[in-house]
C-alpha cells in the first residue's frame, strides 16, 4: 500500500475503534428506552428528537462539515495557521449566532413544529403535548453537536481521528446516567419519565464539544470574536453550502413525509423503524462512516497539490473497504434478525410482537446498508473537488423518487414500505453518484471494482445462509429458551458465520479479506 493509503487505513480503523464504543453505548440507550418507556412515550420521544437533529444534518455531519474540512485543510496546507484559526473561529461564531436563534424560535413555536410532524398523535391523549415538551427541552442540542462537529472537523484536519469519534459516545453516556437518575423523580412529580431521557441527551450534547476543546487547545488553536462574514474563506464555504442546504432541504422533505407517514401507521411503528435503523447505523457509523471521515480530510489535501492518480487510488481503496465490510454485516443483518432484535430489545416493555416488527424493519433497512456506506464515502469527493452542485442535484432528484416510492409502497407493505423505499432508492443514489464521478473527475477500474463486489457479495450470501440454517439448528435444542441460550446460540452462530465468510473469500481469493484481516489486527496489536 501507498503511504497515504495505509494512512487512511490506519485512520479509518482508529475512527472505527472509537465509534464502535460509540455505537455499543448508543445500542445500550436505546435498550434503555425499549426497556424503560411505553411505546407512546418512546414514539413522541424520537419525534421530537427528530425535529432539531433534521438541521444537525445540516450545520453538523451534513454540508457544513462537508464544505468546512476542504476549505480548512486547504488553509492548513497553504496559508498560515493563524489564517485557518481565523477562519474556523469566524465559522464557529456565525454557527452560534445562528443556531441560537433558531433554537429560541423552535422552542417558542414546538407547538406548530410537532402539528406539521406528528399532527395524528393528537388522537391520544396527552401523546401531542409530551412530544411538544420533548421539542422544546431538546431543541438546544443543535448548537452544541454543530459546534462539536466543527471541533471534529479542525482535528480530523490536523490528523486526530480517535477522540473525534470518541466524542460521541459521551452523548450516550449521558443519557444513559441522567434517565434512570431522573426516573422517579419526573414519575414522583406526575411528570411522564421519558423527560429524563431528554434532559440526558442535553447533557450528552454537551459532553460531546466538552471533549474536544482540550485537543483542540494542544493543536493550539487561538479563539477570537471575529464575525468578518466576508472573509473568503466563509464565502467559500457558504458557496459549498448552498447547493448542498438544497439538497438537504429535499432530504428533510424526505424525512417529514416519512415521519409523517409511519406516525399515520398507529402506535410502533415510530419507534420500530428508529430501532432498526439504529441497529443498521452500528456498522454504518463504525466503517462506512469512519472511512469516508478518514478519506475526506485525505483526498482533500491530495486535490490541493494536485496529486489526481493519488485521489483515485484513494477512493478506489476507500470504496473496497466499505464493500468488504458492509456487504457481509447487511446479509448478517438479514440472516439474523430476529435473534439479534430479541437480545437486544426484548426485555421490559418491549415484547415479542415488537421483536418481530422491529426485525422486519431491520431487514428492509439492511438491504440498503452498502448503498448508504458507499454514499457517505463518495459524497464529500464531490465537495473536496468543489463541485457540491453535482450530489445536490441527484440528491433531489433522489427524494423525490423516495417520496413517491414511499406513498405507494406504504398501502401494501405499511410501515416496512418506508424502509424498503428507503434502501431502493440508496442503489439509485450510489449508482448516479459514482457514474458521475467516474465520467467527469476520476477514472478507477469499474471490471476490477464490479469483480470485488461479485465476489464479496458471493461470499456474504453464503455467510448469510450457513448463519441462518446454524442458527435454526442449535436453537432447536433449547428447551427454556432462556437469554443465556440464546446469546450463546447468537454468538456461536455469528462466529460460524465469521469463518463461514473468511473460507468463501479463500476460495475466490478475494483479497480485500485479508486487506481487512491485516489492518484489523495491526490496530489491534495482534501483528
Amino acid at each position: 500500500m501507498s503511504q497515504s493509503v495505509a494512512q487512511l487505513a490506519k485512520s479509518a480503523s482508529l475512527i472505527s475503534i472509537a465509534t464502535m464504543l460509540s455505537r455499543i453505548l448508543g445500542l445500550v440507550r436505546e435498550q434503555l428506552i425499549a426497556f424503560m418507556f411505553s411505546r407512546t412515550a418512546t414514539d413522541a420521544f424520537y419525534v421530537a428528537f427528530r425535529i432539531p437533529n433534521l438541521l444537525r444534518d445540516l450545520f453538523a455531519e451534513g454540508a457544513m462539515s462537508s464544505a468546512f474540512v476542504p476549505t480548512f485543510t486547504e488553509y492548513l496546507r497553504k496559508r498560515s495557521i493563524e489564517d485557518a484559526w481565523r477562519l474556523a473561529s469566524i465559522v464557529i461564531n456565525f454557527l452560534f449566532v445562528i443556531l441560537s436563534t433558531v433554537t429560541i424560535l423552535g422552542i417558542l413555536y414546538s407547538d406548530r413544529i410537532v402539528s406539521m410532524f406528528a399532527g395524528e398523535f393528537r388522537s391520544e391523549p396527552g401523546k401531542f403535548e409530551l412530544t411538544v415538551q420533548l421539542t422544546q427541552i431538546m431543541f438546544p442540542f443543535l448548537p452544541l453537536v454543530a459546534l462539536a462537529a466543527i471541533a471534529m472537523g479542525i482535528l480530523n484536519s490536523h490528523g486526530n481521528f480517535f477522540i473525534p469519534a470518541l466524542a460521541p459516545a459521551l452523548f450516550n453516556v449521558g443519557s444513559i446516567i441522567v434517565a434512570p437518575s431522573l426516573y422517579y423523580w419526573f414519575l414522583h412529580h406526575g411528570w411522564d419519565p421519558i423527560l429524563g431521557m431528554a434532559i440526558g441527551t442535553l447533557t450528552g450534547g454537551l459532553l460531546q464539544l466538552l471533549a474536544q476543546i482540550p485537543p483542540l487547545l494542544r493543536k493550539g488553536f487561538t479563539y477570537s470574536l471575529d464575525f468578518s462574514w466576508g472573509h473568503p474563506g466563509v464565502q467559500r464555504i457558504f458557496l459549498l453550502m448552498g447547493p448542498g442546504m438544497i439538497g438537504l432541504a429535499s432530504t428533510q422533505i424526505n424525512i417529514f413525509v416519512n415521519t409523517w407517514l409511519a406516525t399515520s401507521q398507529g402506535e410502533g411503528p415510530v419507534s420500530w423503524l428508529n430501532y432498526a435503523f439504529r441497529l443498521m447505523q452500528f456498522p454504518l457509523g463504525i466503517f462506512g462512516v469512519a472511512i469516508a471521515t478518514a478519506a475526506l480530510p485525505t483526498i482533500s489535501a491530495q486535490i490541493a497539490t494536485n496529486e489526481t492518480e493519488l485521489v483515485t487510488q484513494t477512493l478506489s481503496t476507500s470504496l473496497r473497504m466499505v464493500m468488504m465490510v458492509n456487504i457481509p454485516a447487511s446479509l448478517g443483518l438479514i440472516s439474523l434478525s430476529h435473534p439479534i432484535i430479541a437480545i437486544i430489545y426484548q426485555h421490559g416493555r418491549f415484547k415479542e410482537s415488537d421483536t418481530v416488527s422491529t426485525s422486519n424493519a431491520l431487514i428492509c433497512y439492511a438491504i440498503g446498508l452498502f448503498a448508504y456506506s458507499s454514499i457517505k464515502v463518495v459524497v464529500p469527493v464531490f465537495y473536496a473537488f468543489g463541485r457540491s452542485r453535482v450530489p445536490v442535484l441527484i440528491s433531489t432528484f433522489i427524494v423525490g423518487l423516495n417520496i413517491a416510492l414511499n406513498l405507494i409502497l406504504i398501502h401494501p407493505l405499511g410501515y416496512l414500505g418506508l424502509a424498503l423505499g428507503t434502501s431502493l432508492t440508496s442503489f439509485i443514489n450510489i449508482f448516479l453518484l459514482f457514474y458521475w464521478l467516474q465520467t467527469y473527475f476520476v477514472q478507477m477500474d469499474i471490471r476490477e471494482l464490479a469483480k470485488s463486489f461479485l465476489k464479496i457479495l458471493t461470499a456474504s450470501i453464503a455467510m448469510g445462509i450457513t448463519c441462518f440454517f446454524f442458527h435454526s439448528w442449535l436453537y432447536s435444542f433449547s428447551l427454556t429458551g432462556s437469554i443465556a441460550w440464546r446469546f450463546t446460540v447468537l454468538s456461536c452462530s455469528i462466529v460460524v458465520g465469521l469463518l463461514s465468510l473468511s473460507l468463501s473469500c479463500k476460495v475466490m481469493r478475494v483479497r480485500e479479506f485479508n486487506s481487512a484481516l491485516q489492518i484489523f489486527s495491526k490496530r489491534l496489536g495482534f501483528d
